[in-house]
């Protein structure tokens, strides 16, 4: 008998985890394939949108019709942190007599190495790497022999571009969401999965191109958050709302409590008026959020890196087109740091370059992330 793990957040489960799925049975030639909704993904700093009911009903539903294909709520029902061990030890213990396989993205192996008791894994289950052949190392499976004394196998899966993060954003912006099954779907909606309370009523301040640059911001720094360790929960809100005080009028009933701070440019001051608005009107209460809000266009000094992340997701989403834009967004995915100082001087010699006063807090953000980066380097 030949059974497989297949195993995540499924967060929410979409129609490339169900192709993986059913290549996974074909090509491996399996009994069973046990999909296994995590309770809580030790590598991820914000846990998921939805709960682990939710998810696994979302997974049942997405995977019913496929043969030999039966979703599990052991890790759900054990609780705690969802240890890849402790799931890989019970299942052999359970199918003792069975040939076992324990599917793995193949961009995860790297990360194998850091596992906790990747030996105990490997004594239950034999790992299959999913994805692109050429994602591998050249010394991936010779690395590997000699660090296990055992081989993995490779799956060879060409996934599409659609991932769970993109659609958690899509559906929190009311996008229609290609991808999800229809019965998926319908759950989603009756069940008001995604949804980011008060979102609706802020996006509908903006202007309709206005609210396609909101949804971009989100979804570029949705998609960075995680390797910055930033909560993609923080990343949504900051980037959902950055920009909902763009268009309100200072007459505007809202903003009756609004005092602005002084002399600030024009340009700057929606940055000011987003974050009053994020807090008194829509609920909004976590300061590192509203900071990221509060300082998008300026910056300042001491940035934290969520305010890094959405100053430069707001300046740097697939919308946007000026001179040095694509190297900025290579310098984006690489070096943050790196990424903020280039675009802070850019703006500054382009501010002069037009003879606009820079704002004080720009200029202060300039020299902080420059001596920064000196003493880096």
């Amino acid at each position: 008998m030949r059974i497989a793990l297949f195993g995540g957040s499924f967060d929410p489960v979409h129609a490339e985890h169900v192709r993986l799925a059913r290549t996974a049975v074909e090509k491996l030639d399996l009994d069973k394939l046990i999909v296994m909704p995590s309770y809580v993904a030790p590598h991820k700093k914000g846990g998921a949108a939805a709960d682990g009911k939710d998810r696994f009903e979302l997974c049942r539903i997405a995977f019913e019709k496929l043969d030999r294909v039966e979703v599990s709520d052991y890790e759900l029902a054990r609780g705690g942190v969802s240890y890849s061990w402790l799931t890989c030890r019970a299942f052999a213990e359970k199918y003792p007599d069975a040939e076992r396989m324990f599917l793995v993205g193949a961009d995860m192996l790297e990360n194998f190495y850091s596992w906790k008791e990747p030996e105990e894994i490997l004594r239950c289950v034999r790992l299959v790497a999913c994805g692109r052949r050429e994602t591998l190392p050249v010394d991936a499976h010779s690395r590997f022999l000699r660090r296990f004394h055992t081989d993995f196998t490779e799956l060879d899966f060409v996934g599409g571009e659609l991932s769970s993060s993109f659609l958690r954003v899509s559906l929190c912006f009311g996008k229609e969401a290609e991808g999800l099954d229809e019965g998926a779907l319908r759950y989603i909606k009756q069940k008001g999965l995604y949804r980011v309370p008060h979102l609706e009523e802020a996006l509908l301040l903006e202007r309709p191109e206005r609210r396609e640059h909101s949804f971009r911001t989100a979804l570029l720094a949705c998609s960075r958050a995680k390797s910055l360790g930033i909560p993609e929960e923080k990343a949504l809100l900051a980037a959902a709302f950055h920009d909902c005080g763009k268009s309100v009028p200072p007459t505007s009933a809202l903003l009756s409590g609004f005092v602005p701070p002084a002399d600030v440019p024009p340009p700057v001051l929606h940055q000011y008026v987003g974050a009053y608005l994020a807090e008194k009107c829509f609920g909004v209460e976590d300061g590192e959020v509203l900071d990221a809000i509060r300082y998008h266009t300026s910056g300042r000094a001491g940035m934290s890196e969520l305010e890094k992340l959405i100053y430069l997701a707001d300046l740097l989403e697939p919308g946007r087109s000026y001179p040095g834009v694509e190297e900025l967004r290579e310098l984006f995915e690489r070096d943050l740091n790196a990424c903020l100082l280039r675009a802070l001087q850019e703006q500054i010699a382009y501010l002069r370059s037009i003879e606009k006063p820079i704002y004080g807090l720009t200029e202060e953000a300039y020299r902080w992330i420059l001596e920064i980066q000196n003493a880096k380097n």
